[in-house]
């Protein structure tokens, strides 16, 4: 049996999820501060439809419930992230939809006012599997809706959790993305691990047309 990309990368975070601690992955926040900084300088009001993509159990949707954000979905790959989070908020997870699936399997019934991506987007690595994720994020997202992408800067590192990523600068996102949405801004900041290592990443804000 051919065993498919998506199924591979399926089973590797399934594994993850299963196996390693919230503090055992080096994207660990316990405060998303650069993200929670997105939502408060863009007033992204207490209403929008926002989505967080590869969220698996970081802490940002926590912060968004604390806020008084009302209409949180959560995608990932992982049924085990998912069921993660799900005992970390209790009662709270009544208020996040949460999707298991392969970004690039997402069908979504409705468009949203935020597409929020920190470090899933650059796990992508062919042409064909980025083209599929611009076309999908152009489709789903409203207009004047915003864009918020966190990856590895090209001072950061080539792999993250096993995995082969791909780097990304300002211009590589604006190349990408630039037909259907305005860059507002991007900037690059390190990210200090649990195990003490830094990870630089570019963080770039685009508004869609």
């Amino acid at each position: 049996m051919v065993v498919s990309v998506m199924e591979n990368r399926k089973a590797h975070w399934e594994n993850v999820f299963a196996n390693k601690q919230e503090k055992e992955v080096s994207w660990y926040q316990q405060k998303p501060e650069t993200s929670i900084n997105f939502f408060t300088e863009n007033n992204i009001s207490k209403d929008a439809k926002i989505i967080d993509i590869g969220g698996g159990d970081s802490y940002l949707i926590d912060s968004l419930l604390d806020l008084g954000y009302t209409n949180l979905f959560l995608l990932d790959i992982s049924a085990n992230a998912i069921e993660r989070i799900k005992n970390r908020l209790g009662a709270k997870s009544e208020k996040v939809t949460f999707i298991v699936s392969d970004v690039l399997d997402f069908q979504p019934k409705t468009t949203f006012d935020v597409w929020h991506d920190r470090a899933s987007f650059h796990f992508l690595t062919t042409e064909k599997e980025i083209e599929m994720y611009k076309n999908l994020v152009s489709n789903s997202i409203s207009e004047n809706g915003f864009m918020f992408l966190g990856t590895f800067s090209e001072n950061g590192p080539l792999k993250c959790s096993g995995l082969e990523i791909t780097q990304y600068s300002e211009e590589k996102f604006e190349r990408i993305f630039g037909t259907n949405f305005s860059k507002m801004n991007c900037f690059t900041e390190n990210h200090q691990t649990p195990f003490d290592t830094t990870q630089n990443f570019i963080f770039c804000t685009f508004k869609k047309k």
